[in-house]
């Protein structure tokens, strides 16, 4: 896969998350408690999300390009979206940024890219859900089950679009004017979360324990971003000393890096789940203003 060791991390800390699901699903469909397979369903959607996402679906043009911004800059991707391209091209030349806001604007502009790909996935899945369910001709009790749980995806695929729309409208306003000093939140998950939360149906008092535990989330994620950037230092300089020769050298580095390899995996796997707590909870703010 010609994979960065960041990105091996990543993919590390995804296939743990997948594979805890995957085993919490096989004891709930023992107790007979995912008969209409919604579970399951959503379950392959991850798996090929994370697939498409690292270049293991077979398809030689959809990996991401394996970028680093520490590393390689921000010029050796593409963001798959004419408006996003001319968003990020007007930022560049705008003199508003320094290059570490270029950093941070980047990261958010690929974050809005990963969320479009998801979208469209779950709106693939959605529409041969839909072809599968139109074929049935004899109406059933099971085909209303069905209908329960397309009913739920296009929710879901609401949700994605909403949270599209409103990330794609900030990324304008942060592009043409440049970043408010007084912003509550930097990390592009925190703030489609507090985007997100403040649009369900949270009470004054939900709303400020959200923001509180978003504070702690980010705090988190910077502590990720920080072991990121050591295990890239790391894994360059390890590269620099295996053509030294000096055994001593190579295995104090070798040591140093297999350490930041397993706290940015470790740090990385805590982070996605709490992202799916999060997300968890305001999917259910949203389902309470349905109701």
């Amino acid at each position: 896969l010609h994979l960065s060791a960041v990105k091996l991390a990543e993919l590390h800390s995804d296939l743990k998350i997948q594979e805890k699901d995957e085993l919490s699903w096989k004891k709930l469909k023992a107790e007979g408690l995912d008969e209409d397979g919604e579970k399951e369903a959503k379950l392959r959607r991850n798996l090929n999300v994370i697939m498409t996402k690292y270049g293991m679906n077979g398809k030689k043009d959809s990996q991401l390009v394996d970028t680093n911004y520490i590393k390689d800059g921000t010029e050796s991707d593409t963001l798959d979206d004419p408006r996003l391209e001319k968003l990020w091209s007007k930022a560049k030349t705008s003199g508003k940024f320094s290059e570490e806001d270029l950093d941070k604007l980047w990261r958010e502009f690929k974050h809005h890219k990963e969320k479009i790909r998801e979208y469209n996935i779950l709106l693939e899945t959605v529409s041969r859900t839909e072809d599968i369910h139109k074929n049935v001709i004899n109406p059933s009790e099971e085909n209303l089950v069905k209908e329960e749980i397309l009913h739920n995806k296009h929710r879901e695929l609401k949700e994605k679009l909403r949270s599209i729309n409103q990330g794609f409208e900030r990324l304008g306003k942060v592009s043409h004017q440049g970043y408010d000093t007084t912003s509550e939140f930097e990390e592009p998950r925190v703030i489609d979360l507090w985007d997100m939360a403040k649009s369900a149906n949270f009470t004054e008092k939900e709303l400020e324990s959200f923001r509180e535990e978003l504070k702690h989330f980010e705090a988190k994620i910077e502590k990720h971003h920080h072991y990121q950037k050591q295990l890239e230092i790391s894994h360059q300089k390890l590269k620099h000393v295996e053509g030294t020769g000096d055994k001593d050298h190579l295995n104090r580095n070798k040591e140093k890096y297999a350490m930041l390899q397993e706290k940015t995996k470790e740090l990385g796997y805590k982070v996605k789940k709490h992202l799916q707590d999060l997300s968890s909870r305001i999917s259910q703010g949203f389902q309470h203003n349905e109701l």
